[in-house]
């Protein structure tokens, strides 16, 4: 029987990639006003690369790792600007005050589930140790961020180990980003419906800059799901606190990712925009919910060598704040659209206990979106 799901699910997620996966635009969904980059993904912010290793095994294993680089090549000898914004802090990422207190990055972003955190700094710290020049390193700032995906997953079993977290690197790449039950996104639900791994992105007209803001996110969370301004909870029958039994609770990780040349403080600003692009699509940061952004910068003069000591200062010019809106904006879609194509991207799923899960009815949305004035 455990050989015949996993089958049955292997052949499932390939007929899914083989066949396209559908994303928020192949139904109509347009949020926003911004035109996209060309894979609409973060991967479209020059250098970014994302990898995932997918862990379906028997019948209850559903998780993974997702991993985020700012590019191919040592980070912690040269650390890219990063920030972190908390929108609600229950949960688990590691690596945050650093990013806080130095307001950098030096080892590319993982996300897996909430008990594999700790596999996911032994997985990174391997990979920064592989560099034969980090052979003096004998400090680590891994950052990991998790979701809780319990619900379908045998999350007590911490199957998730640091050669996944080495896989999941070493299968980056730029282009097309795989959506929906992979990776950290595998066991994921958001708003009752399967969701998982979802990516946008946002490029800037020359007059604005020409700057690309991508987005990635794990969706794990709760609320009133509404898509462009569609109702779909409503209409669906299915949100949070509906007859006061349905849970708001759950997680969302948020990765930001420009090219615009942005300082610490600046990027700050932009991770809490990407809030308001999760509130947009029904998402209430309840009580329960672990909300993190972690925005970095790829430009690459304003990158931060880990040897100063032939550079007591560093020059660079970065984005003033009266032309950072338009990124702030940029921010908010491709957040909205990201989460949108974390759940259409999503499939029917069954794991633990014998739950499943079930995916957003497309067809539906499509009829919906036909009939809007």
């Amino acid at each position: 029987m455990k050989i015949t799901i996993t089958l049955w699910l292997g052949l499932a997620l390939f007929c899914q990639i083989a066949m396209g996966q559908q994303r928020g635009r192949d139904l109509g969904f347009t949020p926003g006003v911004l035109p996209t980059g060309p894979f609409n993904a973060i991967t479209d912010v020059g250098g970014v690369e994302v990898g995932h290793a997918t862990l379906l095994e028997g019948a209850e294993v559903r998780t993974g790792v997702t991993a985020i680089l700012p590019f191919r090549g040592n980070i912690f000898k040269s650390k890219v600007p990063a920030a972190v914004y908390v929108g609600n802090g229950f949960g688990k990422l590691a690596g945050i005050s650093q990013i806080q207190e130095l307001g950098n990055l030096e080892t590319p972003i993982v996300l897996t589930n909430t008990l594999s955190v700790a596999a996911g700094i032994n997985g990174l710290i391997e990979h920064t140790f592989s560099f034969p020049e980090n052979d003096d390193v004998r400090s680590v700032n891994a950052v990991v961020g998790e979701t809780n995906d319990g619900g379908l997953n045998d999350i007590r079993g911490m199957h998730v180990t640091p050669n996944h977290v080495l896989q999941a690197i070493q299968n980056a790449s730029g282009g097309s980003v795989k959506e929906g039950n992979v990776g950290a996104g595998t066991g994921t639900v958001a708003f009752g419906f399967k969701a998982g791994i979802g990516t946008s992105s946002r490029k800037l007209p020359a007059s604005l800059g020409g700057y690309t803001v991508g987005v990635l996110v794990q969706s794990n969370f709760g609320g009133v799901l509404q898509m462009d301004g569609l109702q779909v909870g409503e209409k669906l029958g299915k949100y949070s606190l509906k007859e006061h039994v349905e849970s708001a609770d759950g997680s969302c990780m948020m990765v930001v990712a420009t090219d615009a040349p942005l300082e610490h403080r600046n990027l700050e600003r932009i991770a809490k925009r990407a809030m308001m692009g999760l509130a947009r699509t029904g998402g209430i940061a309840s009580n329960g919910s672990g909300d993190y952004v972690i925005a970095f910068s790829t430009a690459v003069e304003m990158r931060i060598p880990h040897d100063t000591r032939q550079q007591r200062t560093q020059k660079y010019e970065a984005v003033n704040n009266d032309h950072i809106s338009s990124l702030f904006m940029a921010t908010i879609e491709a957040t909205e659209e990201a989460i949108i194509n974390s759940l259409i991207a999503a499939e029917d799923m069954q794991g633990v206990n014998g739950r499943k899960v079930r995916a957003l009815p497309r067809e539906q949305l499509r009829e919906w979106l036909l009939e809007r004035p």
